[in-house]
Formats: C-alpha cells, structure tokens, sequence
C-alpha cells in the first residue's frame, strides 16, 4: 500500500481504518470494480469486512471526490479511483467490459457545439455501448 493512500484519505478527512486502507489497496489495484467484487476480493484474503461496510466507504470515497462511480447497467454500478484526469468510456453489451479511451477531437467538438448554443461547456460523460466486430 503506497503513502499516497494515506495521504488521499487524510486530504479527504478519512481515517486510515482498515478497512478503508484495503478498499483503496484493491481499487488501486484495479478500474471500474463493483462493491461486490471488492467484497470477494477481502474476503477472498481473509479480511472479515461485511458488503455494507463496503458500501458505506465507497459512499464515503465517492463524497469526498476520491472515487467516481458510474452506472453504467441499470442494475451494477461501479467504481473507479479519480485520477482527475477525463476520459469517456464505452462498454461491450455482450462482456460487459469496460474500455477507457480519450479522444481531443471529441472533446473539442463538444465545447464547439456547447458554444454554438450559447453555453460553456463545464462537464460531461460520454458512454458509448459497443459490440465486438465478428
């Protein structure tokens, strides 16, 4: 576990509790994890968390700007480590992958189009749902 993770959670006015500190070890470890995989994963290495106290740190992750977490099936939402750097992503209706992309045209499009209509583009997300070529 890296000193950032403490420093993250101190920034963020988070205790370094255990719990807290494995969570932010596993979503350093990986992007777009839902509650209940992360909850495998402790339990899987033997930490004796239940999902609720998983739910609650996230909830405490995400108000403190640590963590985003996206919808992106109706019924699954999962999480991602800020990084404050943007990306969009698009996901694979038939796997259920998660692909991270960023793209400068795009984006200059959207603020050209925001400025058309009179608007400055503070912003967005952009999810594109895809299928695997065959």
């Amino acid at each position: 576990m890296s000193e950032n993770t403490k420093k993250n959670l101190q920034e963020a006015g988070l205790k370094s509790t255990l719990p807290r500190l494995k969570i932010m070890e596993i979503l350093e470890n990986g992007r777009h994890l839902s509650a209940e995989e992360i909850y495998r994963d402790l339990i899987s290495n033997n930490y004796d968390v239940g999902l609720a106290t998983v739910y609650r740190v996230l909830t405490q992750f995400e108000n403190a700007g640590i963590v985003i977490k996206h919808s992106f099936e109706a019924s699954k939402s999962v999480y991602e480590l800020n990084d404050h750097n943007h990306h969009d992503h698009m996901v694979c209706v038939d796997s259920g992958d998660i692909i991270e992309f960023h793209d400068e045209i795009i984006e200059t499009r959207q603020e050209e189009i925001a400025k058309k209509h009179g608007f400055k583009l503070v912003d967005h997300s952009m999810v594109l749902y895809v299928k695997k070529i065959k």
